[in-house]
This record gives C-alpha cells, sequence and structure tokens, in this order.
C-alpha cells in the first residue's frame, strides 16, 4: 500500500472521451428533468437519516454537489443520470399514488385506500423506510399502514418493512403481499454466497469512496445502498397467477407474474382505480443487469422481453402512467406504451443479437465489443448502460447458453492468476520493463490494456509499489470515463484499495430476519457450503434430529460432504447421537447461538449418544472471508 493520496485529475483520453459524449448524445432533451420533478411535494427538513445509535445510515445532502456542472471526472451521461436520481422527497404520481424518492437505492410507492396506506417496496433499511413514512404523513395524514406490497425478492424492495409495520400488526390483520417463490429466493440470495456478493457489492455500490465529483457519483438505478437494519417480515399472500385480483383497504389491484426477470420471483401491478401501472423493477429509466457485477444467478433476457410484451397487452390501453420501483413516472397511454416497448425491444436484441454471434463462434469478448444498439434506441435516454452495460449483459447471454468455456481447448486448462502472472511478467522481459512499456500505454491513453498488463504484475508481485500505483492510476481515469456507475464504482474502488487496502463489506444482507426466514432445509444446505471438505475427508458422523412436531433429520458428515436426509435418508446407518429437541433449539445450534454441550441442560433436549460428536462436525465449518482481496491476490 502507498498510503492515502487524493485522487488525480482526469487524463488528455477521458477529456477527449468527455467531449465525444456530449456530441453524441441530446442532452438539450429536458422531459426526464420535467418528469423527474413533477408532482413534487417536499422533503425532509433534516438530510441525515440515523439509526438508534446516531450513526447515520442515509444522507439525503450528501450528492448535493451533482446541482453543479459535470466536472472532467466524470462521464457527463453519468452526471446527468445521478443528478436526475439524486432528486429526493414525496412526489405524487396520481392522485392517491404517491412516491418517496431518494430516501434509499429504491423508491417507496404509497397508495392510499378507504382507511389507510399501502405501502409497495419498503426501501432496504428500516431507518429509510421510516423516514419515508413519515414524509408521506407529513404531506398527507397520519394514515395507517394497512397493507404493504414487495414487488420482488431484492433486499432494497423488503429490507425497511420494519420501519412501516410491525410482526403485531401483521399478525393481526395487516396482508403483506408478494409473489409466489418470494420468501425462497429473498433469503437464499443472502445467504449462501453472500459474503462474496456482499464483498463485490461494496465494489459495485462505491460504499467505501467519498461522494463527491472525484469519487463516488450514483449507481445508475438510484445513489447507493442504506446502511440501516435490514428486516423481513415474510409474506401472509402469495400471488400466484397472471390475471389474479386482489383488493385491500378499497385498492383494486390486478397482477402479471413475470418470474426470472430482474428476479426470481416477481411482479407488475395495475391499479385500475388509477389507471396506474407499475412495473417492478422491469422497466426503469437505464438498461438493467443481466448478470449484476456483484454476483447472482443470470437473468433470461427473451423471457423479460416476452412479460414486457405481455404488459402492454394486458394493461396498455387502461394505463396513463408507468412507474417503477426505480426512477421516475412516464405519463401519458401514448409515451408509457412506447417507453415499455422500447424497453422490450432493449432486451430482445441484446438476447437475439448475442445468440446470432455465439452461433457464428465469437466469444463473449468478440460479442461485447462488436454488439452496436440500434440508433432508435441508443437515442432513447432511458436505455442506456448506467446499472446494467450493453459489454457485461451480452456476456451474461453468451454464460447462460454457454457458460465459462469459450470452446478453445488452449483456455481449458489454464494457470491460475497468480502462477499465469509470473509467467507473463517472466515472457514479457520482468516487471520492470513492462511498467515502463505500461506507462508508454497510459500516456496513449490506451487504459484498458494497462490495467489488464499491470495486473499480471501485481498478481506476480503484489508488494511492487509502481505497479500497485500505476495500475491505481489507470483504474481511476477508467472510472471518470465510466457512463456506467457501477463500472466506475468498481474502478474507482480498485483504485482506493491499491492506494489504501482493502475497505470490507459495510452492508450485510444476511440480517437475523432473513436467516430466521430460512427453512430448515435452506439452514443446513447454508451450512453445508462452509464444511472445510479436506479438513474433513476422513471424518465420518452421523447425528439425528428428532425436532417436536416437526420432522426427524438426518446429518451426516462423509467423503468431506455433509448432508441431510428426512427421515433416515439412503445409505442409513445408526446415528452417533440422537437429540430430541424444539425447533427453535435446533436453529438455534445450527446458527451457533446455542452450543451443543447446553442442550440436554434444564430438559431442553433429550440426548442419546455422544453429544461431543455434532461438537466435533461443527468444528469443521469454517468462516467465510468479508474482507477477501480483489484487485491483488
Amino acid at each position: 500500500m502507498t498510503g492515502t493520496r487524493a485522487p488525480k485529475p482526469a487524463g488528455k483520453a477521458v477529456l477527449r472521451s468527455d467531449d465525444a459524449v456530449r456530441e453524441r448524445f441530446p442532452f438539450d432533451d429536458t422531459r426526464d428533468l420535467q418528469d423527474a420533478r413533477r408532482g413534487f411535494l417536499g422533503t425532509a427538513r433534516d438530510g441525515r437519516i440515523t439509526d438508534s445509535a446516531g450513526r447515520t445510515v442515509w444522507d439525503l445532502d450528501a450528492y448535493g454537489f451533482l446541482g453543479e456542472d459535470c466536472p472532467p471526472t466524470a462521464n457527463p451521461s453519468l452526471w446527468r443520470q445521478s443528478r436526475l436520481v439524486s432528486d429526493h422527497g414525496l412526489f405524487e404520481v396520481v392522485e392517491g399514488v404517491y412516491q418517496i424518492r431518494g430516501f434509499d437505492l429504491s423508491n417507496m410507492t404509497v397508495v392510499e385506500g378507504e382507511r389507510g396506506v399501502l405501502v409497495v417496496d419498503p426501501l432496504i433499511s428500516a431507518e429509510t423506510a421510516a423516514a419515508a413514512l413519515a414524509l408521506y404523513r407529513e404531506h398527507r395524514g397520519k394514515r395507517p399502514v394497512t397493507a404493504v406490497l414487495y414487488t420482488h425478492s431484492h433486499v432494497d424492495h423488503f429490507g425497511g418493512v420494519r420501519g412501516v409495520v410491525t410482526e403485531e400488526q401483521v399478525a393481526a390483520g395487516v396482508p403483506v403481499i408478494a409473489p409466489e417463490g418470494f420468501l425462497a429466493h429473498a433469503v437464499s440470495e443472502n445467504v449462501l454466497a453472500g459474503t462474496a456478493l456482499a464483498r463485490r457489492a461494496a465494489y459495485m455500490y462505491g460504499a467505501a469512496l467519498p461522494k463527491g465529483p472525484r469519487g463516488q457519483i450514483g449507481a445508475g438505478l438510484g445513489q447507493t445502498t442504506s446502511t440501516g437494519a435490514v428486516g423481513l417480515i415474510p409474506p401472509t399472500l402469495d400471488i400466484t397467477r397472471t390475471g389474479q385480483s386482489e383488493t385491500v383497504d378499497g385498492i383494486r389491484m390486478a397482477f402479471q407474474l413475470t418470474p426470472g426477470t430482474e428476479a426470481p420471483a416477481e411482479l407488475t401491478i395495475h391499479f385500475p382505480g388509477r389507471a396506474a401501472l407499475c412495473m417492478a423493477e422491469n422497466a426503469t429509466h437505464n438498461l438493467h443487469n443481466l448478470l449484476t457485477l456483484r454476483g447472482a444467478e443470470v437473468r433470461d433476457p427473451r423471457v423479460w422481453a416476452r412479460y414486457l410484451t405481455e404488459a402492454v397487452e394486458l394493461f396498455g390501453e387502461s394505463t396513463e402512467v408507468a412507474f417503477a420501483s426505480h426512477h421516475w413516472p412516464v405519463w401519458g397511454r401514448e409515451r408509457a406504451v412506447a417507453f415499455l416497448l422500447e424497453q422490450r425491444d432493449l432486451y430482445a436484441y441484446l438476447h437475439d443479437q448475442t445468440v446470432r454471434m455465439l452461433n457464428q463462434g465469437m466469444t463473449a469478448a468478440e460479442i461485447a465489443e462488436e454488439m452496436r444498439m440500434p440508433p432508435a434506441l441508443e437515442r432513447a435516454w432511458h436505455t442506456h448502460g448506467y446499472y446494467g452495460s450493453v459489454s457485461h449483459n451480452t456476456k451474461a447471454v453468451h454464460q447462460r447458453y454457454l457458460g465459462w468455456f469459450d470452446g478453445n481447448p488452449a483456455h481449458l486448462w489454464e494457470h491460475p492468476p497468480v502462477e499465469a502472472a509470473k509467467r507473463y511478467v517472466a515472457f514479457m522481459g520482468g516487471a520492470d520493463e513492462v511498467l515502463r512499456r505500461a506507462r508508454g500505454s497510459f500516456e496513449d491513453g490506451d487504459l484498458r490494456w494497462v490495467v489488464q498488463v499491470v495486473g499480471h504484475v501485481l498478481f506476480a508481485d503484489p508488494g511492487n509499489a509502481e505497479a500497485r500505483e500505476l495500475q491505481a492510476d489507470a483504474l481511476e481515469q477508467l472510472g471518470y470515463g465510466s457512463e456506467n456507475g457501477t463500472w466506475r464504482n468498481f474502478f474507482l474502488t480498485g483504485a482506493l484499495e491499491l492506494r489504501q487496502g482493502t475497505v470490507g463489506s459495510p452492508t450485510v444482507t444476511a440480517s437475523p430476519d432473513l436467516l430466521r426466514a430460512l427453512s430448515l432445509d435452506q439452514l443446513f444446505e447454508s451450512l453445508a457450503v462452509r464444511l472445510d471438505g479436506p479438513r474433513s475427508w476422513d471424518a465420518g458422523i452421523t447425528v439425528r434430529w428428532d425436532v417436536r412436531d416437526g420432522p426427524r433429520i438426518t446429518w451426516r458428515l462423509r467423503n468431506g460432504v455433509l448432508t441431510h436426509a428426512r427421515g433416515s435418508g439412503p445409505g442409513a446407518d445408526e446415528p452417533d447421537v440422537v437429540v430430541g429437541l424444539a425447533e427453535a433449539d435446533l436453529r438455534a445450534v445450527l446458527l451457533g447461538t446455542l452450543a451443543p454441550e447446553d442442550l440436554a441442560s434444564g430438559g431442553r433436549a433429550r440426548v442419546t449418544g455422544d453429544i461431543g460428536r455434532i461438537v466435533e462436525l461443527l468444528g469443521y465449518l469454517g468462516d467465510p472471508d468479508p474482507d477477501f482481496a480483489i484487485v491483488t491476490p
């Protein structure tokens, strides 16, 4: 590490790129600015949203600098988008439908009913959701929450639920509505690979970057993620089919299920009484991700496009405003339908043209470099790659169909990064020669090549101070020039970590609520992926859990594999220990909040056999690393 150092100014290559962007796109088109401000009723007087300890979890004023002219250190198109997204406050969509925007990565929508309000997508954190609801009530009166609706299974659409409703209110009859499959997907995404996803999300949202013209200016979809308390109250009413209608507190809703689009469990909502269509996250003012840079399952753009067509067929004629859980609405039937169809064409084109080119034998990298969007789509601001990008989305389509392997046997059994890097650097004449040539490439503006080739020096010798500094400088310049908010954040966070060291994962999504929501099967699976296989190769342990008023579960460790089955399961053998206990105590043991040795105390459990075998089994589990290296080995 070279210590803390201020970011450098933009170089000549970035300045040329900025000028090209200004010439290429219609910056005089102000319709988005008018739409983003339409219906504004007011915002919070205090810009800081804090938790119970006084820690700031969201700062409404942090992006005030976006009111200035775009500096050389930011792509003008991304600066425009970030300025629009940073607008915060309460906005009227139509009479009886309101949005609180700019209080988190996502929007919270409030629909007025006969007695109270339906809250749609209560943000990430309880603190931001509570502040959003308080702002609504300041302007519209203290109406009770009579229903909550999650449009899909990503944390920015349910995590703040405890800021708007309590479990007691839900138990007393306040419905929580969600698409079929919501709960399983909501908890699994944030637990099994949650540590790796959270670490990479720190790069994706630029969590450690200072907010400012040379740092974090947004993520395209929203500004960043709040860092308050993430919660989850399970749904009480599932939407199981397209065409299903529900009336809650006098609010009529017609639903379209859209699984496998932006989320594995997602829906859109038509409010026929208001001629309003909520598109959840299937049609927003940017190109979305088919595979997020933090990681996820690859989404299917073919299905995504098909559901957008269906949405227009179902609701287009009866829609006067289309809005989503991010960004601002589109008013007018003709404009709303055109917006939805252009979004449809965006995902369909990416899918169809990527498949066409892969069937011609092109690799993912070649397709990404070759892909050009139709001029009519490129002229529409809402198709720009502020969050997803054409480049990494085409690679996602390729991955969906063909996987990681490009078919070239030369790439089938390559050396891993460190060993390959050592050989590359040796072949290229040593680190000093590589850096000498790379500095020339930097001056020539070939920044992509600089980060590619200097990466080899870093992985061969992570302590090389010259390589760290040159790599940081090149990543910084790439960030300044990026139109994509998440690319900018990745580039700039990489530069930050090269200069200052790793910054960890500031947001933890595997919260107590999500862990409680895991089914027993999911909980056992979450432990199986933590097992240190090589260390447990020779261990053979069988535990049977007899859950009171529940299942009998057999847990087995064999050949470095941890399995579980209802009943005795396959390969039945005598258990080393049998434990009869309540499900709550089983969960406590598996989550590490209750020691196995304490199970028999106070009559909590009936234990037959050697309890030490459970202790031994749990000892083979490792802890994930939330601060693993990314830009260095």
